[in-house]
């Protein structure tokens, strides 16, 4: 009786999850059209903008979610929210920055690298131990990543790549300092990175002399940024992770990078590059290879967005 009375509830569970998972990969993957959308501002004007939004957002989210503080949640995480949050910090500078200098195909599939990142950080920093058929993933998709940079001959083109390279190497951190410190909850280290980023970009703009104040244009795209794609996104990813193994989050996640470049097609009419495409592929093939070879298995403590 009790295995037919659960079996239903259980497959709801699972079906919602798929669900907000795939929800949330459709709205962070409209970061690059978002970037694109925006006319004048610099990446550090953007990231305080949606920095503000999006820590008044996960403020109010937390406090009625949980009942308590988020402050008081940082406090009880320790030191590893710290590094979790200026990782992130780390990350989203680097993601705004890569998307306003390449395509947006090129970033949202180099971002695609961070859970290799995160395996390798993992295994270097809290022994965890790398399955062989990740580690062969890993090697398919260097050679995806060499393949994707080859025809980057301008300087600027190869430092948006590098950028976003970068901003997997944050949220490899940020996974890593979360497993660190032994919990599941990422929202407290999100909210404390936006608080992070409000004072680094503020001081960044006071050194370079960048204005304050944006156009409404401008601002209203960086504020609806922060709720919209990743407040939103986080919540919806928080809700559906519980209920889906790792396998299925890895596979999921790609709905991200495979929708960010067709919604600047259809937009914009922004395309790839041969070299992005081919190596993108790759880079696919050992996500959803690994993702596969490991559907069996346990699905580990933390799987970051």
């Amino acid at each position: 009786m009790t295995s037919i009375t659960t079996a239903p509830s259980t497959a709801d569970a699972h079906k919602y999850g798929v669900l907000f998972v795939f929800a949330a990969g459709v709205l962070w993957s409209t970061v690059g059209l978002g970037i694109r959308l925006i006319e004048d501002a610099v990446v550090w004007q953007i990231l305080l903008y949606r920095s503000i939004s999006l820590s008044l957002f996960l403020y109010v989210l937390i406090r009625v979610r949980s009942g308590e503080s988020p402050f008081v949640q940082i406090r009880r995480i320790g030191f590893p929210a710290i590094v979790a949050g200026l990782s992130l910090v780390a990350a989203y500078s680097g993601g705004i920055y890569a998307i306003q200098n390449t395509s947006v195909a090129n970033a949202m599939l180099l971002f695609a690298t961070a859970p290799f990142m995160a395996a390798v950080l993992g295994w270097i920093v809290l022994r965890e131990p790398v399955r062989a058929a990740t580690w062969i993933a890993i090697a398919v998709a260097i050679g995806g990543i060499a393949i994707m940079v080859a025809d980057k001959s301008g300087n600027v083109v190869l430092r948006g790549s590098l950028a976003a390279l970068g901003s997997a190497f944050g949220f490899a951190v940020f996974t890593v300092a979360l497993r660190w410190g032994r919990t599941g909850e990422m929202l407290p280290a999100v909210f404390l990175s936006g608080l992070f980023a409000i004072v680094i970009t503020s001081a960044i703009c006071l050194g370079l002399g960048l204005s304050f104040v944006l156009s409404p244009s401008d601002a209203g795209i960086a504020l609806g940024m922060g709720v919209f794609q990743v407040g939103a996104g986080l919540i919806l990813y928080t809700l559906g992770s519980r209920s889906l193994p790792a396998a299925e989050l890895a596979l999921l996640s790609l709905a991200e990078v495979l929708l960010g470049p067709l919604w600047v097609w259809l937009f914009l009419g922004e395309t790839a590059s041969a070299n992005t495409l081919i190596g993108g592929a790759v880079l696919l093939a050992a996500i959803a290879g690994n993702a596969l070879s490991g559907k069996r298995r346990k699905p580990p403590p933390i799987t970051a967005p």
